[in-house]
């Protein structure tokens, strides 16, 4: 019986392609990273993604690697796309060069939430601030139409340190 070696972190980061800054982040940008990266494997989620979300996986819940952000030396920065039961996430996570995780937060996506559909965008600009907008639709309208008084604007940046602030 053949012996499997244990992942490692770095096996983990190369599912993602190190991208330069600025990128944005939309609703449909997920079928792009969907058809040039694979899937994550239940070994990589249990063991690199479970610790930093804290959102409950069901046997349907995919996770596709999208992005590295290029150029951070004190730490790691990745993107990866969770699709779950009526919510799909763009996640940001940071690790130590070592692989030990430090932070995350769903900086973009869509969900359904009390009968509204929530749509968030996220840019992420040179300096490694995430600008975000999010707005909701009533789920139920027979015309799907943005209330603009939903709409919320704000920041994430992202320290030297891989903390995540804002």
């Amino acid at each position: 019986m053949a012996v499997v070696a244990p992942l490692t972190f770095a096996d983990f980061t190369r599912k993602f392609p190190p991208v330069d800054m600025p990128i944005t982040l939309g609703a449909e940008d997920h079928h792009v990273f969907s058809m040039t990266n694979d899937p994550l494997s239940i070994e990589m989620v249990e063991q690199f993604i479970v610790p930093l979300t804290p959102l409950t996986d069901d046997e349907y819940t995919e996770y596709v690697p999208c992005l590295g952000i290029k150029d951070t030396e004190n730490f790691v920065a990745l993107i990866w796309w969770r699709a779950g039961l009526l919510q799909y996430s763009y996640f940001l996570a940071t690790f130590t060069l070592t692989g030990e995780p430090i932070q995350s937060k769903i900086i973009a996506g869509t969900q359904v939430v009390d009968h509204k559909i929530l749509r968030t965008v996220a840019n992420i600009d040179q300096d490694l601030i995430v600008w975000i907008a999010e707005g909701a639709a009533d789920a139920a309208a027979d015309v799907v139409g943005y209330d603009a008084t939903s709409t919320r604007l704000y920041s994430v940046e992202i320290m030297p340190n891989g903390l995540l602030v804002g």
